[in-house]
């Protein structure tokens, strides 16, 4: 009959995967070092293969403890939400909700709305993943979706959160240099991954002749290199409040201004976790839109 797992066996991978020496997974599990050792070793018998590999490093989990590990932490993350649950009540917002958005997103609009409601909700967990596309959202590998489009899909539903605008920004010293030729400045932009970005759409139009010195496959890599002083690029105008010694070179650019969109699968507008971070989500970044 085939070994089965029990919690006891998950809680012992656990603690060697994260202690990484036998001294600190015993500690981890109040026994002693013996005990742990002998535990693995009983544990690599019954399943008939190795779970860890030492090294100068320490213990090293193979592949299969990894995965054991995952399953260790998902198991741990359901027991405290059940005791957040015993002492809150029926009231608590539990589970896990995977969001993806771009970088460019995560970090100028999104880390500080959750910084500012996650510490009120233990019981809840959130996968993070970045991502340029829709596609990860209908593949079922995330749950809620942030994009700036002026065309979300048609299969799925959410809100439109506000519009940002686009504008020509860069270090102070550049505006002169900039106001007498576009050609007169370094630019910096998306690289062929984001040929249909309104930036560049817009550039193509205006500035057909130019080339950019710089290329970037994110925004949040253009912004940095603004930053820096290297050149003047398109950037949405939330982003450009947060750059140290950047600032707006132009007006908004015609044609450029995009929503963002609050987005989610149809089967997963009624789970509570999902409800719950779009009340929380939609007044923190209207406000961030609105600044």
């Amino acid at each position: 009959m085939q070994y089965q797992i029990t919690h006891a066996d998950l809680s012992l991978v656990l603690a060697l995967e994260r202690g990484r020496s036998l001294a600190k997974a015993a500690e981890l599990l109040k026994v002693d070092v013996s005990t742990v050792f002998r535990s693995i070793r009983r544990l690599e018998s019954a399943l008939g293969t190795a779970l860890f590999v030492k090294s100068r490093k320490g213990y090293l989990p193979t592949d299969t403890a990894q995965a054991l590990a995952e399953q260790a932490e998902r198991a741990e993350l359901a027991l405290e939400a059940a005791r957040i649950a015993l002492t809150s009540g029926e009231q608590v917002v539990s589970g896990t909700v995977r969001l993806t958005c771009t970088e460019a997103v995560l970090h100028s609009l999104l880390l500080p709305a959750l910084a500012t409601f996650m510490p009120n909700y233990p019981a809840l967990s959130l996968e993070l993943g970045t991502s340029n596309t829709f596609a990860n959202l209908s593949r079922r590998d995330a749950d809620i979706a942030l994009r700036l489009t002026n065309t979300p899909p048609e299969h799925l539903v959410g809100r439109c959160l506000g519009s940002t605008s686009y504008v020509i920004c860069g270090h102070p010293s550049l505006r002169e240099r900039l106001a007498e030729s576009a050609s007169s400045v370094p630019w910096i932009a998306p690289d062929d991954s984001m040929q249909d970005h309104p930036t560049v759409v817009w550039r193509n139009q205006q500035h057909p002749g130019l080339i950019p010195r710089y290329q970037c496959s994110g925004m949040s890599t253009i912004a940095q290199l603004v930053s820096t002083g290297l050149g003047v690029a398109a950037l949405p105008d939330y982003m450009v409040h947060d750059l140290p010694d950047v600032e707006a070179l132009s007006p908004a650019l015609p044609g450029c201004d995009t929503q963002l969109w609050l987005l989610t699968r149809p089967d997963c507008r009624a789970l509570r976790s999902v409800q719950t971070l779009f009340e929380e989500l939609t007044p923190h970044l209207r406000g961030a839109m609105l600044r």
